[in-house]
């Protein structure tokens, strides 16, 4: 095997890795587990909503000094050893979320730091993503590696549906099986172990990662500053590179747009399990099963999203994915357990059911297009020579207005005192950012 063929192998193991904090954690297994320890749909969908938030407003201050910090001191890979590390101290917090005395602020800030260390991974992660190959199979390396992602996400989801989280009432897996290792399913140990688990999962994978994944010669300059100062210029040089950003219009109507467009897909997923919890009354392995098939979905169109986006660009890729996420979140609110768009059910009906398992399969597939094309977008938009440091300001963008979701959710829940109608500002969010899409240069010129 080449060295080329290794770094790319090596670059998409991280996205396998990773992906678990995402599927098990943030979605489909320890959000809803939280939900129904905590007994109250509500105050989850609140108390979940501000631990994300926090993170993501910290995630959005740090970010782009962070990515400032690496392109001057031209290194990379030692911040993505740091990022990694707080990536599994943050996922075995999960652990300690017992269901009879839990600390919850101590569980709910490993959590946030477990995401901070994800996201700010990401971002070096993304940044190493030109020299991988051409900029002609940029969507292709970018897709793929996403759709790794997704197949790593789903393999999680069902070991830990098939061999330990445990369903309430029974104590018993979906296999019908006690939790492994011995387990207590009594204390929800099983459940629990999605903590440890993803951590494992983690430092298993990114094996490869490190082994592969090497820094080019041009990535550190004779010249680079020491890292005391980089660490002191950085603010000051960010807030230029931000001030700089009126004369690129294009960039920065394109940092703008994810920025809205993002924070509605990352409501989608945040919300997603504990809305199926609190609306339809979903168990967890009945959230856990609408996890795979989103998951499958989503593999499969990141897949051949990388191939749209290389023979139709990313721009048109973006648009018609955002578009479609935005037709499917105006159905979520229309959903109830015993009616479908104010018509009344009869008892016991599976549609509502089948039509949130057909929409979850819509949004995994246009989630997963929309964010691979979006990291080929921003590698077509920023500059080579501040890379990370645009990749930090993506960062920003995708979390300078985290806690706008979460706030709007809140507030529309508590005014309607509804869940359902508490998900339709993010419809709003997908508009906004579709309308600011518009001004955005579909095929700018390389920077090299």
């Amino acid at each position: 095997m080449t060295e080329s063929k290794k770094r790319i192998l090596g670059w998409w193991a991280f996205d396998w890795a990773s992906q678990p904090y995402n599927t098990l954690l943030l979605t489909f297994i320890f959000a809803p587990y939280l939900a129904e320890v905590l007994g109250d749909g509500s105050r989850a969908q609140a108390v979940w909503g501000y631990s994300v938030g926090a993170a993501g407003l910290v995630i959005a201050i740090a970010a782009p000094i962070l990515g400032k910090i690496a392109d001057q001191g031209g290194r990379k890979l030692p911040f993505i050893w740091v990022f990694s590390a707080l990536y599994v101290i943050g996922a075995w917090g999960a652990w300690y979320a017992t269901p009879e005395g839990m600390n919850l602020a101590l569980v709910l800030i490993l959590f946030a730091l477990g995401l901070f260390g994800m996201e700010c991974a990401t971002i070096f992660t993304n940044a190493l993503m030109p020299k991988l190959g051409p900029r002609a199979q940029m969507g292709r390396i970018s897709g793929t590696g996403w759709a790794l992602g997704y197949v790593g996400g789903l393999v999680a989801m069902i070991l830990m549906l098939g061999f330990f989280a445990e369903n309430a009432a029974t104590g018993r897996t979906i296999l019908g099986l006690a939790p492994a290792f011995g387990l207590d399913a009594e204390t929800r140990e099983g459940t629990r172990a999605v903590g440890p688990f993803t951590a494992l999962w983690f430092v298993i994978f990114m094996i490869p990662f490190f082994l592969w994944v090497k820094e080019p010669r041009a990535a550190r300059p004779s010249h680079a500053p020491r890292l005391g100062r980089a660490i002191r210029t950085a603010l000051p040089d960010l807030l230029a590179s931000l001030k700089a950003l009126r004369h690129r219009p294009s960039l920065l109507r394109y940092l703008l747009s994810s920025m809205f467009y993002r924070d509605a897909l990352n409501g989608l997923y945040t919300f997603g399990g504990i809305y199926a919890a609190g609306v339809l009354g979903w168990s967890i392995m009945d959230i856990g099963i609408f996890g795979i098939l989103a998951i499958i979905s989503g593999a499969f169109a990141a897949w051949m999203g990388g191939k749209w986006d290389d023979r139709f660009g990313p721009y048109k890729v973006i648009w018609w994915s955002v578009l479609c996420l935005t037709v499917l979140s105006i159905l979520i609110p229309f959903i109830e357990r015993d009616s479908l768009f104010g018509l009344a059910l009869g008892k016991g009906t599976d549609l509502p059911n089948l039509l949130f398992y057909i929409i979850g399969i819509g949004i995994g597939a246009a989630g997963g297009v929309v964010q691979s094309a979006s990291r080929h977008m921003m590698l077509r938009q920023a500059d080579p020579d501040a890379i990370t440091e645009h990749f930090g300001l993506y960062a920003l963008a995708g979390k300078a207005t985290a806690f706008l979701a979460p706030l709007l959710i809140a507030v529309v829940t508590s005014l309607t005192g509804s869940q359902n109608w508490g998900v339709s500002p993010l419809i709003v969010l997908f508009l906004v950012g579709l309308w600011l899409l518009r001004g955005v240069e579909a095929n700018p010129e390389p920077r090299e």
